[in-house]
């Protein structure tokens, strides 16, 4: 039998049972409260899902975007009236009094919220437009309605473009802001942006910076203004030339021939002409027949397009300026060259001398900008700095004497060991490596500048120059070569080192010195690569850097978009096109009598020609001249028909007439 309670632990038991009870009802209330007003009783704290993973964050977006669309609202408005941009907002109203609000102008902002925090009555913005930053106060105060300031708060994220009509004012710490009385979602940020965090950037994966350009400069503000400064200089560039009546103009980036430098070209077909063309390597050629053509005067500031490497100064497809002016020679451009890169460097940069880490972690060097600029001639430069004397250029054996001294040297080049190769891989070595102020290499030989004059007093050398900085090219010009017959030499030695494997020796241009007959002026001429420029006033080693979009290799995720969307092979013709019927066409070809127009005689004179441009190599002849007058009767399909055959009828056909006439 148990104790009969006491009247103490009685009184204890009702205590806590009351307390109990209590606590119930209040729980039950708070519970009611809650289900009756859903949108005041959770309390709502910005940036609150910045820590969720980015595929939940992205999944709740859409889901909460096409919630929005299903109640009628429309997160992608056509159109907002922006009365102030931010910089302009920023200049107007930055010398408010602190705690100032100033509710009789009403301004209309738009841009990119960076980041949003506050919770209750009062939010913060920071506003991005332009690449400045403001602040959105947003109080509940001030703004239009209860309802709208608790829905506008819950939408937005941030990433999200916005819209904001408010009033001016500064905080009473100073901070400029806008306190708005209205807020409307422009174009939702279904994604996850990446955090700042400390002075290190939101994003610092290269591969990611350059794939999506669009999320490095949302996320990484300073890379903006490595775009910005390239646009002053191709400003710069453009108001230098235009005050001096030069005449902007644009030359066609499809060519029938890659010409104006050495390179190798980019290959495209076209359908409609059914030929096949090349993007242009540079516009050199168009250029000067507009000066044969009386623009005395011309500049093209334009991409270009080399088939070669990618490394850290080069890139595929890259910007140049290209100028000619007539009555001009080399050493009145070295002028033109000194005043336009330092007057811009000045401007840009506010001082002559800038710092550039040449590699990437090596120490910043000190580059002075300050003309006159220290000049260098090549051939006499290089047996200076290296304590010999090469060989002549004249010499029939320059080439092999000049590969033992690379050899001598351990240093190496990269076949075909021609003599321009060659000298070329010695001046990278024990030149332009060792530069690092402005410095012009001149006085280049002929056999390394196909397009450039003849030195006037030093036989085989050019009146060419090229200005290095850090090591690096950024100027080329020379007095432009106007002899048409000196020309035609130059072209066909080029056609030799192209028949001999060189994929970046010239072509035979015959139309250019067909232009070049009709009377080109004493002229010179002049190109600057602008990405190389930009990476020196931005202090970027990389030319990816200052790209807005790089070449870059294709990743897992590309290549299989672009699986998905190869065409499909053609299935296979059961009623091919046979070669055409041609008169009989005959020519002796290895002594054998061939009927050119038979597909057996045209595979004969196709497999004749295999790694020759003509069909004695890389000159043409009397033979050449006679096979294309007997071809021309025949249809254009059947000259197609082969490719060696198609590229050596090509070849000949630049030339006129006339001048295939004096072919031996």
């Amino acid at each position: 039998m148990s104790e009969p309670e006491s009247k103490n632990a009685m009184k204890k038991r009702l205590k806590a049972e009351a307390a109990a009870k209590k606590k119930a009802e209040k729980e039950a209330a708070k519970k009611a409260k809650e289900a009756s007003e859903p949108a005041k009783a959770k309390k709502f704290v910005a940036g609150g899902d910045d820590d969720l993973d980015p595929t939940q964050y992205y999944s709740n977006r859409v889901n909460a975007i096409q919630k929005m669309e299903k109640s009628g609202l429309n997160p992608y408005p056509h159109k907002f009236h922006v009365s102030h941009r931010v910089p302009d907002f920023i200049t107007e109203f930055a010398n408010l009094e602190d705690g100032a609000r100033d509710e009789s102008k009403t301004v209309t902002v738009a841009g990119r919220i960076n980041s949003v925090r506050g919770q209750g009555k009062l939010y913060f913005y920071d506003l991005k437009g332009d690449g400045e930053f403001v602040q959105i106060m947003s109080d509940l105060k001030t703004y239009e309605s209860e309802e709208g300031f608790g829905e506008i708060h819950r939408s937005l994220k941030r990433g999200d473009i916005i819209g904001c009509t408010g009033f001016p004012g500064k905080s009473k710490t100073g901070q400029l802001s806008i306190f708005p009385t209205s807020m409307i979602l422009l174009s939702p940020c279904l994604h996850m942006l990446p955090k700042k965090v400390g002075e290190r950037d939101a994003i610092t994966d290269q591969e990611t910076r350059y794939r999506q350009r669009y999320l490095d400069l949302i996320c990484n503000n300073d890379n903006r203004k490595i775009f910005e400064i390239r646009a002053k200089v191709i400003s710069y560039i453009r108001r230098f030339l235009d005050e001096r009546n030069f005449l902007e103009v644009e030359t066609p980036s499809l060519c029938l021939l890659p010409g104006g430098a050495t390179a190798k070209p980019f290959k495209t077909f076209h359908n409609d002409l059914s030929q096949e063309m090349f993007m242009r390597i540079a516009p050199e050629l168009p250029l000067k027949k507009l000066i044969i053509g009386g623009l005395e005067r011309v500049y093209e500031i334009g991409r270009n397009y080399r088939n070669e490497g990618i490394d850290l100064t080069h890139n595929p497809e890259f910007t140049t300026c290209e100028f000619y002016q007539a009555y001009a020679d080399y050493e009145d451009l070295m002028q033109m060259t000194e005043e336009m890169v330092s007057g811009m460097v000045k401007q840009v940069c506010g001082s002559y001398v800038i710092q550039f880490s040449p590699k990437p972690g090596a120490p910043e060097v000190e580059v002075d900008f300050t003309p006159p600029f220290k000049r260098i001639s090549m051939i006499s430069g290089l047996e200076e700095v290296m304590k010999i004397k090469l060989p002549a250029l004249d010499d029939p054996n320059c080439d092999k004497k000049l590969a033992a001294i690379l050899k001598e040297r351990n240093l190496e080049c990269v076949p075909p060991h021609t003599t321009a190769r060659l000298l070329d891989e010695l001046v990278g070595e024990y030149l332009e490596d060792n530069i690092v102020n402005p410095t012009f290499i001149t006085e280049h030989p002929e056999i390394m500048s196909p397009l450039a004059k003849y030195h006037r007093s030093k036989k085989f050398l050019t009146e060419r120059f090229e200005l290095f900085v850090a090591g690096r090219e950024l100027c080329n010009a020379y007095t432009e070569l106007n002899n048409p017959a000196v020309q035609r030499e130059r072209f066909l030695e080029q056609a030799k080192f192209n028949a001999d494997g060189d994929d970046e020796a010239m072509c035979l241009d015959e139309s250019f010195v067909v232009a070049l007959e009709h009377g080109l002026p004493p002229t010179g001429g002049w190109g600057l690569g602008i990405d190389r420029l930009t990476m020196f006033l931005s202090n970027k080693n990389n030319i990816k850097e200052v790209l807005l979009f790089p070449a870059m290799k294709p990743n897992l995720e590309e290549m299989a978009i672009l699986a998905a969307n190869k065409p499909k092979e053609d299935a296979v013709d059961l009623n091919a096109k046979k070669f055409p019927a041609c008169p009989p066409t005959v020519f002796k070809l290895a002594g054998e009598d061939e009927d050119l127009g038979s597909e057996h005689g045209m595979k004969q004179l196709d497999a004749a020609l295999v790694g020759n441009t003509f069909l004695k190599g890389g000159s043409p002849s009397a033979e050449d001249a006679k096979l294309f007058k007997q071809m021309e009767k025949m249809p254009r399909e059947a000259v197609e028909w082969f490719g060696n055959v198609k590229g050596w009828w090509f070849s000949v056909a630049q030339f006129s007439e006339g001048v295939r006439g004096m072919w031996k």
